[in-house]
């Protein structure tokens, strides 16, 4: 009895302490700080992150780590977002407080590098590290003429905060080449600061995107567009992330009267003409075809350069129409001229994967894949591989790789899923003669068509009753042979020499 009443006591001086502390504003309950105000001290974190990228000249070897530091937005969950770029390749993840220093290694719990967004949180799930943080929401109404904030912060901690106005959006593309998406393009003159990799951009205190480039001569920002960061966290939080769809065609605009006539549209208002349709795409699914133009899409008239008016930002590529407004599983009804007369068709939109394509676009978080036999390498045709000849590749890369790349129209109609090429000869035993050999497009070993590398594996387990393999190609030489028992030899030998591993197929 006097032990509870001892406990009630100081319990009851407790109460009364904490009531005075939250008067004098020394002590804030839980519930407040939760509705505190989002700033860069409270809702920024530093990510630091080691990147290791891979050597598509010598698909055997990595480049060395290399550091890079940026900033997060902190989300609600103890989640962070970042820019997918901040993250690729990354061997290993970490999230920094900006103001005490503390840091907790993170993980990557989604990303998508054609969107050029990352959600990364703590591993250790007791971390206390963004217990004091203040998560931001997402904002989708930034718009032209919209005067935003961009976020930074010192090496101090404490905040840095740029107005920029919004001049115009468009769709352009963000990380990677091929895919666009929608864009904000900001005026304003930004204060250089260190760790700032990644620039959150704010409205009203909310998440409206994240800043991607910035041209310090001209002032001028890109920032990737809050719609998408809503749609990428949207898909993201049902389980199982599908990505943006995509319609797969080529086209051409009909600004040109001759094409217009040629098309058979001329007298009509707009359209694009369809120069080619991927295989395996939504729009080849459909019935779309070379030769169609496309006159609206989902309701909304597409002009002669390929453009329809978005309510809020105008005009806009129809591109946006399939990655913006649209997701993986939706119909859109896309009205065309075929032949003179028109038609619609519904399209059910997909979203191929990169390794889905015959040349992979990119390979991010994974190796090229390659097969070594006697000191002949051979390799899957990538953008990456081309990429690696620097810059002006399409004119310095070999003229056949980079046409095969320009038109896989041929090798796709001939059932190959990869494109397998002889990217370089070691001299060795095996090799003699051929030391010159390179960039030479694979079609049979051992009489076996080969339309990926595991075909290839499996070829050279066939070698003829006098152990030669016959290897075939599209091109000149045609035909080289090599003996088995000593290309096989030879492999002993490279692993000797530094190359550990003979065959990456996956």
């Amino acid at each position: 009895m006097m032990k509870s009443s001892f406990t009630s006591f100081f319990a009851g001086r407790s109460f009364l302490l904490a009531s005075v502390l939250v008067l004098f504003g020394l002590l804030v309950p839980a519930g407040l700080r939760a509705q505190e105000k989002p700033s860069p001290e409270k809702s920024l974190v530093r990510v630091n992150a080691t990147l290791q990228s891979y050597n598509f000249l010598r698909p055997w070897e990595k480049s060395a780590p290399t550091p890079r530091r940026g900033l997060g937005a902190v989300l609600s969950g103890n989640r962070v977002l970042v820019t997918g770029e901040l993250i690729v390749n990354s061997t290993y993840i970490e999230l920094e407080h900006p103001s005490t220093g503390e840091k907790t290694p993170a993980r990557i719990v989604g990303h998508d590098y054609e969107a050029n967004l990352a959600v990364l949180a703590p591993i250790d799930e007791s971390s206390k590290l963004m217990d004091e943080l203040v998560p931001l929401e997402v904002d989708t109404s930034v718009a032209p003429k919209d005067t935003v904030e961009v976020w930074q912060v010192e090496d101090n901690g404490d905040g840095v905060i740029t107005k920029v106005d919004v001049q115009r959006a468009a769709v352009n593309q963000y990380f990677i080449d091929s895919a666009v998406f929608l864009v904000y393009q900001s005026i304003g003159s930004l204060q250089a600061r260190a760790n700032s990799f990644t620039l959150p951009v704010i409205k009203d205190g909310k998440l409206g995107g994240m800043l991607l480039s910035y041209n310090a001569k001209e002032q001028i920002s890109q920032v990737l567009a809050g719609p998408i960061i809503q749609a990428f966290l949207d898909d993201l939080a049902e389980g199982e992330y599908q990505g943006f769809p995509n319609l797969g065609i080529g086209f051409e605009q009909t600004l040109d009267d001759q094409l217009r006539r040629f098309a058979r549209i001329d007298g009509k208002e707009g359209g694009i003409f369809v120069t080619n349709v991927q295989k395996n795409s939504s729009a080849d699914k459909a019935g779309l075809e070379s030769g169609d133009v496309i006159m609206a899409i989902g309701g909304h008239a597409i002009d002669s350069r390929g453009n329809y008016v978005h309510p809020t930002y105008g005009k806009l590529n129809f591109s946006h129409l399939v990655r913006g407004n649209a997701k993986v599983g939706d119909k859109i009804k896309i009205a065309i001229i075929r032949n003179g007369e028109p038609q619609d068709i519904d399209v059910t939109l997909e979203r191929k994967e990169p390794n889905d394509y015959l040349i992979d676009a990119y390979m991010f978080d994974r190796g090229p894949r390659y097969l070594i036999m006697g000191g002949l390498i051979f390799q899957e045709l990538t953008l990456p591989y081309l990429e690696s000849w620097g810059e002006n590749w399409d004119t310095r890369a070999p003229f056949k790789l980079v046409h095969a790349n320009a038109h896989p129209e041929q090798y796709e109609d001939e059932g190959r899923e990869k494109l397998v090429f002889l990217s370089q000869v070691l001299r060795t035993p095996s090799t003699l003669g051929y030391e010159e050999l390179n960039s030479v497009i694979l079609s049979k070993v051992n009489g076996q068509a080969i339309n990926n590398l595991k075909d290839l594996s499996k070829a050279f387990t066939m070698p003829d009753e006098k152990g030669i393999h016959k290897i075939e190609f599209t091109d000149f030489p045609r035909v080289i042979y090599i003996e088995d028992r000593t290309s096989r030899a030879v492999n002993q030998q490279l692993v000797q020499y530094g190359i550990s591993q003979m065959e990456k197929l996956d």
